[in-house]
């Protein structure tokens, strides 16, 4: 009872919170805000705090009270919902509204925050180009007729719908300070809310800029404001830099470049800090407030994460696929506990130094306490040389066999097993899409109580040739139906770019013998994976920092310029990018005391040994007994074609399946796109068995 009313609370806080801080962006460009806002400032200059003192509390702070608040919501959600019963989870975030090509799939919650962000975008500049265009006052320094002076002002208030869109865009990218984790949403399934917001910033901020621009030109002005470094006010020259690099980081994130040339896109994409500083030196500290809270949480997000995966570890074994794939086996801390379709991302400094790669689990730690695993697919260069090296170390024999040096960052998961409380799932998987459902069912074949767990598990794999099967090896015993007295499972197979007659699975699991396993003699390292720190740390880390940044701006500020001595006159001796540069030396030095704080928390944390690990290797099933040729005829191969998704849909109304069935898709858009125009058809005419779609991201 008591953990319940505390979640109230926690749950309450946020959405006060929440509320207020979305308030605060639609009062702003209103002229009552204008004028209580200055008069708030003035009045805070008197105080210790200082205007500066005054923007961090208004804000920033919001947002980074909401990501401590929800994080030990999260923490204490974790363990209120082990001790629950099974419930029908809700479908407002999940089920499809609008499916097409362009638009991809968007369920209704998306639609409408989507649609209110625009209104909003719509409302703020409506509201100051009205107040602007009433009170129109010429520059000193240019001689702008009506409609250029008109224009410009045009211009001018673009870029505040750039910084609207820059205030949100790093928050759908944390990981371990993940604020959009707080209503349900996944990392994988909130890039895109990044690269959209991305996309809309730097449209903004281009109108803005070329717009500018032009009004220079047609003035005869652009030569002498282009290079200009102003003392105070606007930085133009720092604006023009900022625009620069973020429309280079825009162009080589675009899927033509980032699938083909990745280490383009993901070097290019660390030019963010250019972007950041720059932006602080164009815009001004006052502007900078309203975007920082996620420049702030992102940056202790990314030292963590440093921290996390610095010492690295070693692998325990690794195979080989004849599909040209590799499944890596790594040690893991006994306590480290996560949830099916989690994701590590994992660096070889042996192929790359910098490049990091997001693969999904496959393995549960209900079942598996020292090891985890993830399969790789050959789709690229960095895929391909881990192939390449786990087949030299295949070939040097069995005495010079050593473990490959890995750094692993994460698992990050779902914020709750909602999608696991059906009656029935439907799992539809393409290709390498398949990995995130291999550590479902071995989740719901692993757990000792299957009330929480759906009672029939369908799996519709979509592959182009036979030799991908062998990715199912790790549920082979479900195939046999060996360990499923609990739950029913059943696969329909589609090989689309083969045509065989008489194969089937029995055929198919022979295949499994063509897998290589390397086997590791030595760990070159002392280190198993520990995850990140515990939600509760992580909130107490943020806090800290957080104080600790406001310290040190506060005395920066009275260092450098005393309270007293800020009259009008020497305001205008002060150039403002000297304030700006102890907002940044401010935040510098408390990221490094967070650091040390997080570093210590984590060199408590390590061990000095691995324990022994036993490495579960691959057993030879026998297909010839009553029982093994009963379940394998159970199953389905189909070659030659795709499958039909509204018949497979239809026969579901045939049996008992339960009344609620979650269809969870990973694979190709397309794929996506046809599984959810299926639940739209069927969910529409309101008959048994109703359908909820889900879907996982099949590349980030």
């Amino acid at each position: 009872m008591a953990s319940t009313a505390l979640l109230a609370i926690l749950k309450l806080l946020i959405i006060v919170i929440c509320v207020g801080w979305i308030s605060l962006w639609l009062l702003k460009p209103t002229q009552i805000w204008t004028r209580k806002w200055k008069h708030a400032e003035d009045s805070a200059n008197d105080t210790i705090f200082g205007y500066y003192g005054l923007n961090f509390a208004v804000h920033t702070f919001p947002i980074i009270a909401i990501a401590i608040i929800g994080l030990l919501f999260l923490d204490l959600k974790a363990g209120y919902l082990r001790s629950r019963s099974a419930r029908s989870p809700s479908n407002i975030f999940s089920n499809p509204l609008v499916v097409n090509s362009v638009m991809g799939i968007l369920s209704g919650i998306e639609m409408l925050v989507a649609f209110l962000f625009l209104v909003f975008l719509a409302w703020t500049y409506y509201s100051r180009i009205s107040n602007d265009f009433k009170k129109l006052m010429p520059y000193k320094s240019l001689k702008l007729n009506i409609w250029q002076l008109k224009y410009l002002r045009i211009a001018t208030r673009f870029g505040l719908l750039a910084e609207a869109c820059l205030a949100l865009l790093l928050l759908p990218i944390l990981r371990g300070l993940a604020v959009f984790r707080i209503f349900g949403i996944q990392f994988e399934a909130s890039v895109r809310y990044h690269t959209w917001l991305g996309t809309a910033m730097i449209l903004f901020a281009t109108i803005h800029g070329a717009s500018t621009l032009l009004v220079w030109g047609v003035s005869h002005h652009i030569q002498l404001e282009i290079w200009k470094w102003q003392k105070t006010g606007r930085i133009y020259l720092a604006g023009e830099i900022t625009l620069v690099t973020g429309l280079v980081i825009w162009i080589t994130s675009l899927p033509q470049i980032r699938r083909r040339k990745f280490e383009i896109f993901y070097y290019m994409h660390h030019l963010y800090a250019i972007f950041v500083v720059f932006f602080l030196f164009h815009g001004g500290d006052r502007h900078f407030y309203t975007v920082f809270p996620g420049i702030f949480l992102f940056s202790l997000d990314k030292l963590l994460r440093v921290i996390q995966s610095s010492p690295k570890t070693c692998m325990v074994s690794a195979r080989i696929f004849p599909c040209k794939a590799v499944e890596l086996i790594l040690p893991k801390d006994p306590r480290l506990k996560y949830m099916p379709t989690s994701v590590i991302f994992l660096k070889i400094p042996t192929i790359s130094h910098l490049q990091w790669h997001s693969f999904s689990i496959i393995s549960s730690s209900r079942a598996d306490d020292h090891i985890m695993s993830v399969i790789i697919k050959c789709e690229g260069w960095w895929t391909t040389s881990l192939y390449d090296l786990i087949h030299a170390e295949l070939d040097k024999g069995v005495d010079k066999r050593m473990g490959i040096p890995v750094a692993i960052e994460g698992p990050y998961g779902p914020a709750s097993l909602d999608f696991l409380r059906y009656d029935t799932l439907l799992l539809v998987a393409g290709g390498s899409g398949i990995t995130p459902f291999l550590s479902i069912l071995a989740e719901v074949d692993s757990a000792t109580s299957k009330s929480r767990f759906p009672s029939r598990i369908h799996l519709v794999y979509v592959i182009k040739k036979a030799e991908d099967f062998c990715l199912l090896h790790s549920i082979s015993h479900l195939l046999l139906n060996q360990s499923t007295e609990n739950f029913h499972f059943n696969l329909k197979l589609f090989v689309t770019q083969e045509t065989q007659a008489g194969v089937g699975i029995r055929e198919l699991l022979s295949e499994f013998s063509k897998i290589r396993t390397l086997q590791v003699n030595s760990v070159s390292s002392n280190y198993a994976a520990y995850g990140p720190e515990s939600p509760t740390w992580m909130a107490a880390i943020a806090g800290f920092c957080s104080i600790i940044f406001l310290i040190f701006l506060i005395c920066f500020n009275h260092i450098i310029i005393p309270p007293g001595k800020r009259s009008k006159l020497s305001k205008e001796k002060t150039p403002s990018w000297v304030v700006d540069l102890l907002l940044i030396a401010a935040f510098v030095l408390a990221l490094a005391c967070s650091t040390l704080m997080a570093a210590i928390l984590r060199w408590r944390r390590l061990r000095k040994g691995i324990p022994p690990i036993s490495n579960k290797e691959i057993k030879a099933h026998d297909l010839s007994s009553a029982e093994a040729r009963n379940t394998l005829e159970d199953h389905e191969v189909h070659f030659g074609g795709r499958p039909n998704f509204k018949d497979i849909f239809g026969k579901f109304r045939n049996e008992s399946c339960g009344s609620n069935i979650g269809v969870l898709v990973c694979g190709p858009e397309s794929m996506k796109e046809t599984v959810a125009s299926a639940c739209l058809k069927f969910g529409a005419k309101r008959t048994e068995p109703r359908f909820t779609f889900h879907t996982l991201n099949f590349t980030l």
